[in-house]
């Protein structure tokens, strides 16, 4: 079972399981609307219903607060305000989660999870056993961004996620942002998922057709 929130269904979208109706939750919502375009707030939110879809489909359990607000600032490190000339963006974006959460009167163990989920997140491997959290992050933000999984998931849940939180020019802003940070930080992780074929993975995957 899915150890998550008693919350109400997300309104847009009901099939999102256990999302958080928290003041941590809307604070993060509302500072990752303020600071990301659309294209990826809606990468954000589709990370982590994947993610969630995910859990429930193989009774994984975690914790549904840290894991939503993980995963709506786990980019903000790309968006102007907190791109750092220095830190690689998932660390920098770590560091938005550590200030917004101790505003939200967070215990320091629970920032710091906050920061390592979405620093784990540009990993690939962290099992569900390890860390839940940081491993349901990798696979939301890896099936929305390169299609990973896609196939496994109910097509009509992903047909209803892209319908409620559209792609946009999503894959092309994506990919352009994280050329950015290689050609600036070449020993972060972007830099390797770019010489990797980021390119390619992005454009194989199926939901840029959708």
């Amino acid at each position: 079972m899915t150890r998550t929130l008693e919350t109400p269904d997300t309104p847009d979208f009901p099939d999102i399981p256990g999302t958080p109706d928290t003041d941590s939750a809307r604070a993060a919502l509302e500072i990752a609307s303020e600071y990301a375009d659309t294209a990826l707030l809606n990468h954000s939110v589709r990370s982590y219903a994947f993610g969630a879809r995910y859990a429930a489909d193989h009774g994984l359990e975690y914790d549904a607060e840290l894991f939503y607000v993980s995963a709506l600032l786990h980019d903000l490190g790309l968006t102007a305000p907190f791109d750092s000339h220095t830190l690689p963006f998932e660390e920098a974006g770590g560091h938005v989660a550590r200030v917004l959460t101790a505003g939200l009167g967070w215990p320091a163990a629970r920032r710091a999870r906050a920061a390592e989920v979405i620093v784990l997140h540009m990993r690939d491997d962290v099992t569900a056993a390890e860390d839940a959290e940081s491993h349901l992050l990798q696979v939301g933000t890896s099936a929305d961004v390169s299609g990973l999984r896609v196939a496994a998931f109910d097509p009509s849940f992903t047909a209803g996620l892209l319908a409620a939180y559209p792609r946009g020019t999503f894959g092309g802003d994506f990919l352009a942002l994280v050329e950015d940070q290689a050609a600036r930080k070449p020993d972060c992780a972007a830099a390797a998922y770019v010489a990797g074929g980021a390119a390619v993975r992005i454009a194989a995957n199926p939901l840029e057709r959708m």
